[in-house]
């Protein structure tokens, strides 16, 4: 890599003591031993790393030493990680091939103990996670947290099994996430005093300002699918000490574009203050989680990054324990060869196991999706009727949708989805939150077996189809991840998602609405594998 000894000079940005000033920066051995105030020529900035204090890794389809390659070019040099999607695959086994991947390379990641495996009983998982479990796992130095408290019913209701996963937290003195879209008032402040202290999920001010004032920090979220930042961002104004940056899930062609590096320069453009920002991009997690990310101090590790100024926040290079692993742009960090772990054992599919009679003349409940929101509406829409059988119908767009259980056999789940906009072809993915059965949705049942039957042949992945036209980005590990170059896996997916769009869906990410269509802990209607649910009575309808 780089020998860790130097001396850097430039424009310091102090978070700590809440100043900026010239200087230089002295590392040895990786670690800052002596900064040194004194004037400089140099304009450029020295400044602590970005952190994205909640992403799930197997969402950008990458193991963690890729997610490090691609993200370290825009200046993140942590990342505070929740492993349930693996964990939901595979079980602790996922957890722990997550942490061994990431020692692979010199960036920082602070994994949790998944709290929601699986997330609901309403729905067929590869592994359970009961809280023995969790607690073995929190009793672990490699293990930083409790993991988003998605099942927030459990907490309300005084589930044992999830106030003993709360108390093992407690115990290791470990800080408890939490994930509680909408919930407000009594309900709200019962959540908060089981002792859940950070939210991302929220979708409203108001209600972001309740969990504060209860005492949550809040995680101002930008993914590829749910899209917080300029409803929350006001409230930089308000409690900045409270706030950090996340990307919650992040698709590979995003992240080749830009990472917590485009939040910190979109709230600087809006006029907030700069220390402020830049403290929610680093610090607030640092403190927060009890992270040992350096924040370019002394005796701290040399994870700091280079930018040309306050404004543009190009990212000059990037350090991580003083190896500079990303410069102008261009990552330093090799691709690291992996193994796959996965489970996977669905067996093909014809037309008449997605068909459904139709025997009533009537309005039928219908997923209502919206862009760039993981919220659904509850609709009622009049079906289409072909030989006696409800199809899809792309004039009202009202499209078949279809959960498949991909760990035992069972037959389909069918329901239908407005908002998708597909007028021909299909999409499917086995990226489908939290379970990660097959997903797909499309405008024919033959198009839909098709899409399905292709991730089946290579065990998981994305797909977009239309006749022989097809898209598809094969996701060995766990059905989740590619061992393939991250940029590679970039250009793939973006072949799926053009094709998605060719095909008619108006959605800015259609695989990511696609992926949290079967995710039941957010409401309002979803489908699961063994049928549509009611997130907000949490029962199947």
């Amino acid at each position: 890599m780089n020998n860790p000894s130097f001396t850097l000079s430039g424009q310091i940005v102090d978070l700590i003591h809440d100043r900026i000033f010239p200087g230089e920066v002295i590392v040895e051995e990786g670690k800052i031993i002596q900064i040194v105030e004194k004037p400089t020529r140099e304009s450029r900035y020295l400044l602590p790393g970005f952190i994205d204090s909640h992403i799930h890794i197997e969402s950008s389809m990458l193991p963690p030493a890729e997610f490090a390659r691609l993200s370290v070019c825009h200046g993140t040099v942590a990342a505070v990680c929740d492993p349930h999607e693996i964990a939901n695959v595979v079980g602790t086994e996922g957890v722990r091939y997550m942490i061994t991947n990431g020692k692979r390379v010199p960036f920082k990641f602070y994994f949790g103990a998944p709290s929601c495996v699986p997330a609901t009983s309403f729905e067929t998982t590869g592994a359970t996670m009961d809280a023995n479990l969790v607690d073995r796992l929190l009793a672990h130095d490699t293990i930083h947290f409790l993991s988003e408290m998605m099942n927030y019913p459990g907490v309300l209701n005084d589930d044992p099994e999830i106030l003993q996963k709360i108390a093992s937290a407690k115990k290791y003195g470990k800080p408890v996430d939490g994930h509680a879209p909408g919930l407000r008032g009594d309900a709200l402040r019962k959540y908060v005093s089981a002792g859940i202290s950070t939210d991302h999920e929220c979708y409203t001010r108001e209600e972001a300002e309740e969990k504060l004032g209860l005492g949550m920090k809040i995680l101002i979220r930008e993914g590829s699918a749910a899209k917080n930042f300029e409803t929350l961002i006001p409230l930089m104004s308000v409690r900045p000490d409270m706030l950090m940056f996340c990307s919650d899930d992040k698709h590979p062609n995003e992240l080749v574009e830009g990472h917590i590096n485009r939040l910190v320069k979109r709230a600087i453009e809006l006029g907030y203050d700069c220390l402020s920002v830049l403290k929610a991009a680093s610090l607030n997690a640092v403190r927060h989680y009890h992270l040992d990310v350096g924040m370019l101090q002394p005796g701290d590790d040399a994870d700091f990054i280079v930018v040309d100024n306050l404004r543009d926040f190009n990212v000059l290079q990037t350090f991580v324990q003083g190896k500079l692993v990303a410069e102008k742009g261009v990552t330093r960090l090799p691709h690291q060869k992996e193994r796959a772990i996965n489970n996977f054992k669905a067996q093909y599919v014809g037309v008449s196991d997605i068909e459904l009679p139709c025997s009533l003349d009537e309005p039928i409940k219908v997923i209502g999706c919206t862009n760039d929101s993981l919220i659904t509406n509850t609709l009622y829409m009049k079906p289409k009727v072909e030989d006696d059988k409800m199809v899809s119908d792309t004039t009202w767009d009202m499209l078949k949708i279809v959960v498949y259980n991909r760990y035992t056999k069972a037959r389909p789940a069918v329901a239908f989805i407005h908002g998708m906009g597909l007028t021909k072809g299909a999409i499917a993915s086995s990226v489908a939150h939290d379970s990660h059965n097959i997903v797909a949705v499309g405008c024919s049942d033959e198009e839909i077996v098709q899409a399905i039957n292709l991730l089946i042949s290579c065990k998981g992945g994305i797909v977009a189809c239309w006749e022989e036209e097809v898209a598809l980005l094969p996701l060995p590990v766990g059905g989740l991840m590619s061992l393939n170059d991250g940029y590679e896996v970039a250009r793939l997916y973006d072949q799926a998602d053009t094709l998605a769009h060719r095909l008619g869906s108006r959605l800015s990410a259609p695989f990511m609405t696609l992926a949290f269509m079967s995710l039941l802990v957010i409401p309002e209607l979803k489908l699961s594998d063994r049928g549509l649910f009611d997130g907000n009575r949490f029962c199947f309808v």
